[in-house]
């Protein structure tokens, strides 16, 4: 089969204005960015005073072995729309990181892609670039205020806010700034994450609309005075300068799939330490203008279905009617024991030993009250024998297993998994609601999540975790949410122990507030927020051909 841009190219596109009208959008909403992606104005759209869908596609822990979660999201709302149901996809948009290091870009993949798929995975509509500015124009009103007085008694050991920069480049994680003498500034240490980690980004993506907005990037804490009183991002009057450069990126953009259809892609936060989704903007927007919207949270289900119910539909008032859990064969023999060398051998009985992360993350979404199918995304190399066990495995949790084709033929290899998720969504009753009540105190939320989620004995911390989680409960914060920063790989904090752990603790050896996108954050383990390069970077292999078009890009 041909490469992902290669077929991505190859499709004949609709002119945007067109997929726009599909959904009623009337033209002076759409703001085109060329020909083929536009933001879109949402004041200028009227409201239709419906309320579709909404499917949230997660997955089992991600392997290296692959799953393909955002390819069957596309794959997916294709189905549903090819059965004849309004549908609507809404992904978030690629970081510039991935893109030139491993992962490569969030486009979806074979005949299940949004495109244009080259544009999307560069600079798109210029979002991360807006955001990165706003951020460290942040950053520079903090340095500032400092060498101008420091008014607000700014301790300079305890500014919290770091740089950002939308590439994988471990040489700026800890840096010495503000040297060369007295007019460059007060000299300290300091650093940059990737854009997506950035607060910025969360905030973008949790907030309704740009008053809200403006409000949340307010209340960012950026430092501490010496007397140990948060300073906020109002505090520095930067919050007003903060939305006028967001005020186009939290425009939702539209887009297209290769067949045709629909789709929001906008916002991009970390799956780590924010919450995964795309845009709260642009699920609503999608809800409002289809019948059933198709989205999907980063990482496992343990990590971004956890957030998407307990951060954003929390948060925004979205209640899902329906999850899907993406599988693979392969992905399940490695939770088995399997070597990914060995992966192309049949071995139904390492899939059932893999199983049971499978199992637990169908009993993890069903304890939000939220009905779950599983969707196989199928590889050459499954035997009819694997995949009878997956289906095992989920008829045993109360579920259903579909086989789906949608990488090799498009919305066509779906439509048994459309059909069975659109027949959830209407006669099923859902009855979601978030893991723990805003009431409880921040560590009792930390623990649910350990030991509801993850099946750990408990999570511990230190007593200065405790004291300053206690300090922000007493400061007003402990309605919050909590975001859990732990391995994607594992229910533990180990990324060796795959399957389905038990007996397990969750060390939690520092806490962060989120006061702007509105939750505390638990770091689990070592969290890397400005990731670093591979040994040979997916950099390495993009480049413009002979025919001056884009190759490498995957």
């Amino acid at each position: 089969m041909q490469t992902d841009i290669a077929i991505s190219r190859a499709a004949i596109l609709k002119p945007i204005n067109e997929i726009a009208a599909t959904l009623s959008i009337p033209p002076q909403a759409v703001e085109p960015y060329g020909h083929f992606k536009a933001k879109i104005d949402l004041s200028r759209v009227p409201a239709t005073g419906k309320q579709g869908k909404l499917i949230l596609v997660t997955a089992i822990n991600p392997t290296p072995a692959g799953e393909g979660k955002s390819t069957t999201s596309v794959g997916l709302a294709d189905a549903l729309n090819r059965i004849g149901k309004r549908a609507i996809l809404c992904l978030r948009e690629p970081s510039l990181g991935p893109c030139f290091g491993t992962k490569g870009g969030a486009a979806g993949g074979g005949y299940a892609q949004v495109v244009p798929m080259e544009d999307i995975n560069l600079h798109f509509t210029g979002d991360f670039h807006a955001i990165t500015s706003a951020h460290n124009l942040l950053a520079a009103m903090i340095d500032n205020h400092v060498h101008w007085g420091n008014a607000l008694d700014i301790d300079v050991r305890r500014i919290v806010w770091r740089r950002v920069l939308d590439m994988n480049d471990r040489a700026l994680r800890d840096i010495a700034q503000s040297l060369g003498g007295p007019a460059n500034g007060y000299p300290r240490e300091s650093g940059f994450d990737i854009t997506v980690a950035s607060e910025v980004m969360a905030i973008l993506c949790l907030a309704s609309d740009l008053e809200d907005l403006e409000a949340r990037l307010g209340r960012i804490v950026v430092a501490y005075t010496r007397g140990k009183q948060p300073v906020t991002a109002r505090d520095l009057k930067a919050d007003g300068a903060m939305a006028v450069l967001l005020a186009q990126a939290v425009k939702p953009n539209l887009v297209q799939t290769l067949e045709g259809n629909p789709a929001f892609v906008h916002g991009g936060p970390f799956a780590n330490i924010a919450h995964g989704c795309n845009s709260v903007i642009a699920t609503r927007a999608a809800l409002g203008l289809g019948d059933y919207v198709v989205t999907e949270a980063g990482f496992g289900a343990d990590l971004g279905a956890e957030k998407f119910f307990d951060i954003k539909c929390r948060q925004s008032g979205l209640k899902p009617s329906a999850a899907v859990i993406v599988a693979t064969v392969r992905a399940l023999k490695m939770n088995g024991g399997v070597a990914k060398a060995d992966l192309g051998i049949a071995d139904p009985e390492a899939v059932r030993r893999g199983g049971v992360n499978l199992a637990r993350h169908i009993e993890n979404v069903r304890q939000f009250g939220v009905p779950a199918i599983v969707a196989i995304n199928k590889f050459s190399t499954d035997t009819e024998a694997e995949l009878e066990v997956i289906r095992e495995i989920a008829a045993a949790q109360g579920s259903e297993a579909i086989l789906c084709t949608h990488w090799a033929d498009g919305g066509v290899g779906a439509q048994a998994l459309a059909e069975k998720v659109a027949e959830l969504c209407d006669h099923a009753t859902p009855q979601f609601a978030p893991l723990y009540d805003d009431g409880l105190s921040l560590f009792d939320k930390i623990n649910t999540v350990a030991t509801r989620i993850y099946r750990a004995e408990e999570a511990i911390a230190d007593p200065g975790v405790h004291a300053q989680l206690k300090r922000w409960e007493d400061a007003g914060f402990g309605a919050l949410p909590v975001c859990m920063a732990k391995t994607q790989y594992s229910f533990s904090t180990d990324p060796a122990k795959l399957g389905a752990p038990t007996g397990h603790v969750v060390p939690v050896r520092e806490v962060r507030l989120s006061a702007g996108a509105g939750f505390v954050v638990a770091i689990c383990g070592e969290i890397m927020t400005m990731p670093g390069l591979p040994r040979v970077p997916a950099a390495e292999s993009i480049r413009f051909g002979a025919n001056g078009e884009i190759e490498g890009l995957f």
